[in-house]
């Protein structure tokens, strides 16, 4: 029977769901700078967000400048424009205090850390502080190895470039072959540690990768971590056993 050490996760749309927290905040941030004084519609407003987010990307730090920029200058006119910035951007953040994990994530990792020895961790893609912010809202640091965070552009390797995994090997001291890797994108959580022999598992929740295949197949194809449970006691002979008491302040599920 295989050894298994380690478990390590993506975070985004694996242990939260990104598109939906993501589509709420824009449309808070959008309504924020409409009450604000903004004379267009949520609509008309959302759709030119959107645009400027598919051109810039997620993590450009000024979409709202850009916003502001690409409206008519007659639906801000006569307003601040640092105030309808300010709208949105406090709007989209304040968002954030309802962040929380799939409901199956905590139980999960409480019966993992309670009864076994398995070291769990992730190898996540993004920007450093935005990353971090995301695993002390999700509650799930508690059942985190530490040493076992690893944020692209902390590290300074994206994905799906293979050598972000390699990093997180190395500097945990763990074979390929006794590492567990979960994720949802199968360009980058399934194929790159698929290629350095990885226990890949495909995470297939709703989101846009949902029904896009990997070139090479997971060892394990999901839809919730649940699931996972039987394939660890089968394949790996660990005894997962009850999920236990959720500690005081500490959620229990989502």
């Amino acid at each position: 029977m295989p050894e298994l050490r380690a478990i390590l996760f993506d975070v985004d749309d694996t242990l939260y769901s990104t598109t939906a927290f993501a589509a709420l905040a824009r449309r808070r941030a959008v309504e924020a700078m409409v009450a604000q004084g903004l004379r267009l519609s949520v609509e008309e407003v959302s759709r030119e967000l959107y645009e400027v987010i598919g051109e810039f990307t997620s993590n450009y730090s000024h979409h709202f400048d850009k916003l502001l920029l690409r409206l008519p200058p007659a639906s801000w006119a006569g307003i601040n424009r640092a105030i309808l910035i300010a709208a949105g951007i406090t709007a989209y953040h304040a968002t954030k205090s309802e962040l929380e994990p799939f409901p199956d994530v905590l139980p999960f990792m409480r019966r993992v850390t309670a009864h076994t020895d398995l070291r769990l961790g992730v190898v996540t893609h993004g920007l450093e502080m935005k990353q971090a912010e995301k695993l002390l809202l999700l509650g799930v640091l508690p059942h985190l190895d530490p040493r076992a965070i690893f944020i692209s552009d902390q590290v300074g390797i994206s994905k799906p470039n293979p050598k972000l995994y390699t990093k997180a090997l190395d500097d945990l001291g763990l074979r390929a072959e006794e590492t567990m890797y979960v994720g949802d994108n199968p360009a980058h959580d399934i194929d790159p540690p698929n290629g350095l022999g990885m226990i890949t598992v495909r995470m297939r929740r709703e989101n846009r990768y949902t029904q896009v295949e990997s070139l090479t197949a997971a060892d394990y194809d999901i839809a919730s971590l649940d699931e996972l449970v039987p394939a660890l006691e089968r394949d790996f002979g660990l005894q997962l056993g009850p999920e236990p008491r959720a500690p005081t302040g500490e959620p229990r599920g989502s």
